[in-house]
């Protein structure tokens, strides 16, 4: 007959064994992407759906990933803008990954580059504090918006996400604006991507986010 001390060592094995089995049938957590950006990521000009932001949501399905998206994106936001909305977005939906796509509008205002960059790492560090992996997605001026503020508009980006340690996407529109058929891929105001380029801002995105995911 057993002795109540194998009786006992037989039941917490049993407990133990019991927990490691519910731990392995436990579902994947799911990730919350929030995505915070301007009209670049908010389907400005384009059918709901088409924008490279629902073409993501399409992909993580395919992809049978266990993710949801939020875009949180508003058409002409600016960094500023951004940094006060994020605390209240943070909080609302407790992102996993947060997709900072801003600073396109404050370089067409000629802002000062300092308020932009200070603006960015507010956000960056915002996200982080609140636990979520940050993906910092940059944007490129052209030359003829003044060489010098293009050449350290476009440095912010690299120098906020290396300091603060968030991932990067260089430039979101390379592969559209950078190429000689670009107007082929922009609405007629010639600011913002059409239909047919949102697929490819997402293939500079992704590589990025999937890495974190």
């Amino acid at each position: 007959m057993a002795s109540f001390r194998q009786r006992r060592d037989f039941i917490l094995l049993a407990a133990a064994l019991a927990c490691v089995g519910s731990l392995a049938a436990a579902p994947p957590r799911t990730a919350r992407i929030l995505v915070v950006g301007d009209s670049l990521s908010a389907e400005y000009g384009l059918k709901r759906g088409s924008g490279w932001v629902a073409l993501l949501e399409q992909k993580l399905a395919r992809e049978k990933m266990t993710a949801a998206v939020v875009n949180a994106s508003i058409s002409g936001d600016t960094t500023s803008g951004g940094r006060s909305r994020l605390p209240a977005l943070l909080k609302r939906h407790q992102p996993t990954h947060v997709v900072i796509e801003l600073g396109g509008n404050d370089a067409l205002r000629g802002l000062p580059l300092k308020m932009t960059e200070d603006n960015l790492v507010r956000m960056v560090t915002d996200a982080q504090a609140a636990g979520a992996n940050v993906l910092l997605v940059g944007m490129q001026m052209p030359p003829n918006y003044g060489r010098a503020y293009a050449e350290d508009f476009n440095a912010l980006y690299p120098r906020v996400a290396k300091a603060h340690k968030a991932q990067l996407v260089p430039f979101l529109l390379k592969g559209v604006a950078d190429v000689p058929q670009a107007a082929q891929l922009f609405q007629p105001d010639r600011i913002h991507p059409n239909e047919q380029a949102q697929a490819r801002m997402l293939d500079n995105v992704w590589p990025a986010l999937q890495q974190m995911l």
